[in-house]
């Protein structure tokens, strides 16, 4: 199976979270807890990683991490790795413990963006989410101590825990202040449970691979463009990076094919039965065989209709001898405006 397309570069910001096998705990109790935050000591000190928030749930964690060097990949390796090592030599048993792979939402860190406080405050108020601590309960925020939020308010901060950049997202001091201003925010929004549970985090954090705007989303793309084209042709990577990536490529293709081709460049002007029939089936056919962009992406794009269009066209391209002939024409020139 196609795996996700993993985003690495120094200084990159990404929420991660991990679920237990099934859905079983990954935290069973105390010592669970304290052994895996003695892991990510470890694997700060070795990867030179910065964690700005983080939360052990029941059957998940989620880490607000930066990396200083483009190390990701091998980061969590070790840390999920070691992990399950000492789960599985804890209960004398084998197999798996985390469900599949990790996820790794990059996030728009820069000062301003405004990204950075979403994935913080989404983090430390996971417990209210789950109903252990805040609403109805009477229980304070901080009382739930395996996240980082007790470390802004009152506890002092493990070596490999930064609170500064959480702080200045907020535009509030690290000194004590500026704390306990965070931690009495925090902690205001914790008593209304029904305000956690629609935080506008929760739309953005769940809808793919990034979180930033488009801008920030162009630039990632570009950045994986030289490691996914190679991959995508094994067949190697899959997810919304890779998806992404083929979108936009396939989006150059079909500019450049319609100047070649003379026809209307938006689908308003695509649409209607029978128009452009050929010069339809030709953009799809190459932009097919060019990328692995999604039939439903050419289909809206071209105005195709249903994504079963997309495939009876891309077939007549192959099998009709005049059409082969315009299509092989085609790829040249679009091939050659793209690499000029």
């Amino acid at each position: 199976m196609a795996r996700q397309a993993r985003y690495e570069a120094a200084g990159a910001v990404y929420h991660v979270m991990a679920r237990g096998d099934g859905g079983r705990d990954v935290f069973e109790d105390d010592r669970d807890r304290l052994k895996w935050l003695d892991r990510m000591a470890e694997v700060c000190g070795k990867y030179g990683w910065r964690v700005h928030a983080y939360v052990l749930m029941g059957n998940h964690f989620h880490l607000l991490l930066e990396t200083p060097q483009p190390n990701l990949v091998s980061g969590m390796k070790w840390l999920m790795g070691v992990h399950s090592q000492d789960w599985n030599r804890k209960r004398k048993r084998r197999g798996h413990v985390y469900q599949g792979r990790y996820k790794a939402v990059v996030v728009n860190g820069e000062d301003g963006a405004g990204y950075f406080r979403i994935v913080a405050d989404y983090i430390h108020l996971n417990p209210v989410r789950s109903g252990w601590v805040g609403g109805t309960t009477g229980k304070p925020l901080a009382e739930w101590r395996w996240s980082s939020f007790p470390y802004y308010g009152r506890r002092k901060a493990p070596a490999w825990l930064a609170t500064e950049k959480v702080l200045g997202a907020f535009e509030l001091s690290p000194e004590r202040r500026g704390r306990r201003a965070y931690a009495g925010y925090l902690e205001e929004r914790a008593r209304d449970r029904e305000g956690a549970l629609n935080d506008e985090s929760l739309r953005f954090l769940r809808r793919g691979w990034y979180l930033g705007d488009e801008g920030f989303r162009d630039r990632l793309v570009d950045a994986l463009a030289d490691g996914i084209r190679p991959k995508r042709r094994k067949g190697s990577v899959s997810g919304g990076a890779a998806r992404a990536h083929d979108e936009a490529e396939a989006e150059r293709i079909v500019r450049c094919g319609w100047i070649e081709l003379g026809i209307p460049s938006e689908p308003g002007n695509l649409a209607g039965r029978g128009a452009f029939r050929d010069e339809k089936a030709l953009l799809a056919w190459l932009s097919r065989k060019l990328t692995s962009v999604s039939r439903d992406w050419v289909a809206e794009r071209l105005a195709m209709g249903h994504p079963t269009s997309v495939s009876r066209a891309a077939a007549r391209v192959r099998v009709e001898p005049d059409l082969a002939k315009r299509g092989r024409k085609l790829e040249r020139a679009v091939v050659q405006q793209i690499t000029d």
